[in-house]
């Protein structure tokens, strides 16, 4: 449902005043100034202008959803903006679409307070945004804290732990886009030998521009089982192959196919037991039987090791051992 935001002009205004009142009130009982919101932050940050005229250019009334809980929102800086705008061909944010712009804006808000200690603590992973996919689905978003804190391997923190009364800024300096599964698996190294495999020169598949074909569009979305690093390395072994290389480009494009389902959404709770899953290669069988595992063709079994990475044009699990097509073909 497409929500018609209504600000009034008078906001900024209004801050002015409340600001002014808060500080004669404090110079007369010297009580400590209050602490501002996020929404209160950005307007008084020069630097964030740009983030306050999208949030009221956006769907949804998004000042008021923020006012409304506790709040994590990574905060493009106006340069950010600006670079997002010439990227994607539009001469200024009234060019966006105002629901696209809606969704890639509460693609920088996580619910909570999360520090960014936590993050460095926690050193990379996954973790959800407000934004939504289609079918109502949060969108996830990977953070690594190798070289700073990134995210989807495109936005980094450059002004940590703002602290706002009902949450946390921390200022970044690029918009994070709207993930495909090809962003996760290129942000995410766990899976850098699959992106090895699927960008191999030789490959008469374009697996890239295809896995990248934006939600809404045929032949997406698409439920991604990407194998790890370790199941690779795995695969080799039992093929006797040292490298990639090694393993001819019928036979790598066939066990590629195996791992990727088009036109389905398949998400972990979507899994049954039993269930006959048709990838672009042939079909694989799912158990649930010692947690969600993959059967192939050659009874070969690859568990399901992380579930739900989603992206706005579909769904990634990670799998520890690689599928392969029937043996002999």
């Amino acid at each position: 449902m497409k929500f018609i935001l209504n600000i009034p002009k008078i906001i900024p205004i209004l801050l002015m005043v409340t600001t002014f009142t808060l500080s004669c009130s404090n110079d007369d009982d010297n009580t400590p100034p209050q602490e501002l919101s996020i929404v209160e932050t950005a307007l008084a940050t020069p630097d964030l202008s740009s983030l306050v005229a999208a949030l009221q250019a956006a769907d949804g009334d998004l000042i008021s959803v923020i006012n409304s809980g506790t709040f994590t929102v990574l905060a493009p800086t106006n340069a950010a903006f600006s670079a997002f705008l010439t990227a994607n061909g539009f001469a200024s944010l009234d060019d966006v679409p105002t629901d696209v712009l809606a969704t890639i804006l509460l693609n920088h808000v996580i619910t909570g307070e999360v520090a960014s200690a936590t993050l460095v603590n926690s050193g990379a992973g996954y973790t959800e945004t407000n934004a939504t996919n289609a079918d109502g689905d949060n969108i996830s978003l990977y953070y690594n804290t190798t070289g700073g804190v990134t995210f989807n391997g495109v936005s980094t923190v450059t002004t940590a732990d703002v602290s706002a009364s009902n949450g946390i800024v921390h200022i970044v300096d690029a918009v994070i886009g709207l993930p495909t599964v090809v962003t996760f698996a290129t942000a995410d190294p766990t899976f850098s030998t699959l992106v090895a495999a699927l960008t191999r020169d030789d490959l008469t598949f374009d697996y890239v521009t295809t896995l990248s074909t934006p939600a809404g569009t045929s032949p997406a979305p698409f439920t991604v089982f990407a194998p790890t690093n370790d199941a690779f390395g795995d695969l080799l072994t039992e093929l006797n192959a040292t490298s990639l290389d090694d393993i001819d480009e019928p036979t790598l494009k066939a066990t590629l196919d195996h791992h990727a389902v088009a036109a389905a959404n398949v998400r972990a709770e979507d899994l049954s037991q039993g269930q006959v899953v048709g990838t672009l290669g042939g079909d694989i069988t799912i158990s649930l039987d010692a947690g969600p595992q993959i059967t192939d063709a050659n009874d070969r079994v690859s568990n399901i090791i992380a579930t739900n990475v989603q992206a706005m044009n579909g769904v990634i699990h990670a799998i520890d051992k690689v599928i392969l097509p029937p043996l002999g073909e």
